[in-house]
């Protein structure tokens, strides 16, 4: 059972990836990636790590997800413009494609011990976790929180109307 719950969303996963490639509406493609994340959770939590699964739904498919479709949003961002692209991705593109897609398959392929993993320390409760996290990495977690402020600010800045304070000044002046 765990296995074919595994591979359905791994195929989910997938899906959902390879819609938000091909999306041409922003807030689809941030839907897309909302599924993306949630079938994440959900293999982390067919492979035993039921902290991590609960981490992935709450800060990636709910807290990120959730600030980046607003700011698709608030951005007003429409279709996007579609071209043909140049030659050149199809001409180096594909072969390069091609040639690391072999390299990686190559490697797999020649690895050995693969599937032995082992438990060295014993098992790491949410106790420890949280002890490393908001102790040790408190400041890296405090300064990713005030960069995703300073990005939602930029993203209110960049969508006023007129760019700036030119009307204020105008309604000031024609008042006076």
């Amino acid at each position: 059972m765990q296995l074919i719950l595994f591979v359905l969303f791994a195929a989910f996963c997938l899906a959902g990836a390879i819609n938000l490639l091909l999306q041409s509406h922003p807030i689809n493609s941030a839907l897309s990636l909302i599924v993306v994340m949630t079938s994440l959770a959900v293999l982390y939590l067919l492979l035993g790590a039921e902290f991590l699964a609960a981490a992935q739904v709450i800060v990636y498919a709910g807290a990120i997800m959730v600030l980046f479709t607003f700011v698709v949003m608030l951005l007003n961002a429409g279709r996007e413009e579609r071209t043909m692209g140049s030659r050149v991705y199809r001409v180096v593109g594909f072969p390069a494609g091609v040639a690391i897609l072999g390299v990686i398959a190559t490697v797999i392929l020649s690895a050995r011990g693969l599937g032995t993993a082992g438990l060295k320390d014993g098992i790491t409760t949410t106790e420890d976790l949280s002890r490393v996290l908001f102790h040790e990495l408190l400041l890296p977690f405090e300064v990713t929180s005030v960069l995703i402020l300073i990005a939602i600010l930029g993203a209110v800045a960049l969508a006023r109307q007129g760019h700036g304070d030119d009307e204020p000044r105008r309604e000031r002046n024609g008042a006076k």
